[in-house]
């Protein structure tokens, strides 16, 4: 469509009926609209305007080819609003991916509440508990839970994750409850292989002091749903973040021990999505949508 902005002043001028009026409107000067038309007249070889120095008026050819420019410049107008919308106003479909556990005990009813909120917007989500590549797997948004998130990424912390050590009444009934890390080196403990820095031992800090203990245990599982049945079933003790403990803390089926040591995966519950200069509205708006229902102080470290 190279003579595209021929034909949108033709059809300004045709609107307005007049040359000046039309360079008035579009910003621009008698002149150039008087060649424009020219050269669109040249470029297709018939004319489109009678012109005289009192009137002007459609030739049978021009007031066709106006029918199109017409379209064509409502349908321009038409595909500039509809980037200003979407621009302005959250809508179209989010693609999102979160760890399983996560996305089933919180994730959802976030997406309740958004959904609700924001009517025009349809969400398309990937739980899974696999590192996705949001680049290559086409997803605006990723949920993460680490201590280190990609540098290629930007990374909007939504909550901190809050780790402790708990067991059963049951278990520590019948086995004790540990009053020291190292304590821990003689009971059996529910090994979390999903996380690296948890396999070859747990991590405490004690005042300014950090201690590493080799734990070891009759289970080592990669299922954070998995890992916790075992515990509330008197398995052994677990460390785990309270967003996966906290209901089971509040009702007394798990017991928090060594309330002194604090746990010391590093963590924090992030959102994680593209550098991009213009952020699209819908990620905007549900990024902020989390900040606002999980917040400094989530829910699930009430117990």
């Amino acid at each position: 469509m190279e003579r595209l902005d021929e034909m949108m002043t033709f059809a300004k001028v045709v609107e307005t009926k007049s040359f000046s009026a039309t360079a008035q409107a579009l910003g621009t000067s008698k002149s150039l609209v008087s060649k424009q038309i020219s050269n669109l007249e040249s470029a297709l070889g018939v004319r489109l305007l009678n012109r005289t120095t009192r009137r002007m008026s459609l030739t049978e050819i021009g007031a066709a080819y106006y029918e199109h420019c017409a379209r064509i410049a409502q349908e321009i107008d038409a595909a500039a609003e509809t980037v200003t919308q979407l621009q302005a106003e959250p809508r179209g479909v989010l693609r999102l991916t979160s760890p399983v556990i996560f996305a089933s005990l919180h994730l959802a009813p976030a997406m309740q509440s958004f959904l609700r909120r924001y009517e025009n917007v349809e969400i398309e989500l990937n739980a899974n508990d696999r590192i996705v590549d949001i680049v290559e797997e086409g997803y605006d948004l990723a949920i993460r839970i680490t201590d280190q998130p990609a540098q290629t990424m930007v990374a909007r912390v939504i909550a901190p994750v809050r780790w402790v050590t708990c067991a059963a009444p049951a278990y520590l009934e019948r086995y004790g409850i540990p009053q020291t890390p190292q304590d821990l080196l003689q009971h059996r403990c529910l090994v979390y292989q999903g996380i690296p820095a948890l396999r070859s031992g747990w991590h405490y800090r004690i005042g300014n002091k950090e201690v590493s203990l080799p734990v070891t245990g009759s289970c080592r599982v990669n299922n954070s749903e998995v890992l916790l049945h075992l515990a509330l079933d008197g398995m052994g003790i677990i460390m785990f973040p309270t967003y996966i403990l906290g209901p089971h803390l509040k009702s007394g089926r798990l017991q928090i021990i060594l309330p002194d040591s604090i746990p010391n995966p590093d963590m924090s519950l992030y959102a994680t999505y593209l550098p991009n200069r213009y952020m699209q509205p819908k990620v905007r708006a549900f990024i902020d949508h989390l900040m606002e229902h999980f917040g400094p102080q989530p829910h699930w470290d009430e117990f």
